[in-house]
């Protein structure tokens, strides 16, 4: 592949500009088992090298330890990256493992400050609401984000996992840069309703897991047998058991496609991501995770992969027969409440 830089597009109407594809940086220190610190600092300036401009993190991830992981990257590059991080999954003092959303303003407040900090920057580019708690009003919760743009602590607000309706009662407030949720060759339920909306108001879908948590590029076919103890994806439905051994059989159109292209799998599932900003109207930009160099230079070459028509038919069918749901609790998702 060539190191020749990938093209950028807008979140939002007046949202950053950020390259095509975006990366994820959840793995490098929380939930999918041990990380080589070393290679995931390589994989984060390799990405930059080869024009990947937004980077992806939470407060949640390892408890604040990924945002202070990524600190010092972000504050060499400060004015290259694109940071986006979120707020709404409160960890509990009396134990870790466990996980409370809330959108209160007096916690969003606190956590902003919070992973300022951690991330040691004066300013966070992108704020996401992590998750929705039904329990207060969006238009209480997007205010006081609001707030938080008008004290210069945040640039442009973004949403995770959020209903159509809840994206427009929220951008009536503020205007949201983008969306962030799961879109893949496994979970496409986002199309239905919060697609359209996105579009209608000017909002740019950000994919997260884009290949499927890995299960699309081949690299797992079990989480159970193939995955450590401490990876989640062990507890998520659609990787173990018999569901797991049905969605494997799900993969052969796309190692067709990929032989066609002389290309990986998971190029073809990023590939496809990529184009739905064509087929959809709207700026997208998935996030795929990856902690190897390697794996950042394959993930961006898919965004110079164009897929036929013909094969972008032999992929449509796959998520309709995907057995079992992306995660054990679908209330925390936009599609468990649409």
């Amino acid at each position: 592949m060539t190191d020749s830089t990938i093209p950028t597009v807008r979140l939002g109407e007046n949202g950053p500009e950020v390259g095509v594809q975006g990366l994820g940086c959840m793995g490098m220190s929380f939930a999918y088992g041990p990380a080589d610190a070393d290679a995931s600092r390589a994989t984060l300036e390799r990405a930059l090298d080869l024009g990947v401009t937004l980077y992806d993190t939470a407060d949640a991830y390892g408890a604040g330890d990924n945002e202070r992981f990524l600190s010092p990257f972000f504050r060499a590059h400060r004015d290259r990256v694109v940071i986006a991080t979120k707020f709404a999954l409160s960890i509990p003092p009396d134990d870790p493992t466990k996980r409370t959303i809330r959108n209160d303003p007096p916690y969003i407040r606190q956590a902003v400050d919070a992973s300022l900090r951690r991330l040691g920057v004066d300013v966070i580019d992108l704020y996401y609401m992590h998750r929705r708690d039904v329990n207060v009003p969006i238009e209480e919760s997007v205010g006081t984000m609001a707030e938080l743009v008008r004290a210069g602590k945040v640039k442009h607000l973004g949403l995770s996992e959020v209903t159509a309706d809840e994206l427009r009662a929220a951008h009536a407030v503020h205007p949201i840069a983008a969306v962030q949720s799961e879109w893949s060759l496994f979970s496409r339920d986002i199309e239905a309703k919060v697609v359209p909306a996105a579009r209608e108001l000017g909002v740019a879908l950000v994919p997260y897991s884009p290949l499927g948590r890995g299960f699309l590029t081949g690299s797992f076919t079990n989480a159970e047998t193939d995955l450590t103890a401490d990876d989640f994806r062990r507890h998520q439905p659609r990787f173990t058991g018999a569901n797991a051994a049905a969605n494997a059989a799900l993969l052969e159109p796309v190692r067709a496609v990929a032989k066609a292209h002389d290309a990986t799998p998971g190029q073809i599932a990023l590939a496809w991501v990529q184009q739905r900003a064509a087929v959809h109207g709207l700026p997208v930009v998935p996030i795929p995770g990856t902690r190897k160099p390697s794996r950042v230079e394959e993930n961006v070459a898919a965004t110079r992969i164009e897929l036929t028509e013909e094969e972008l038919a032999l992929l449509e069918p796959i998520a309709g027969q995907v057995a079992g749901d992306r995660y054990a609790d679908m209330t925390f998702t936009s599609a468990g409440r649409e």
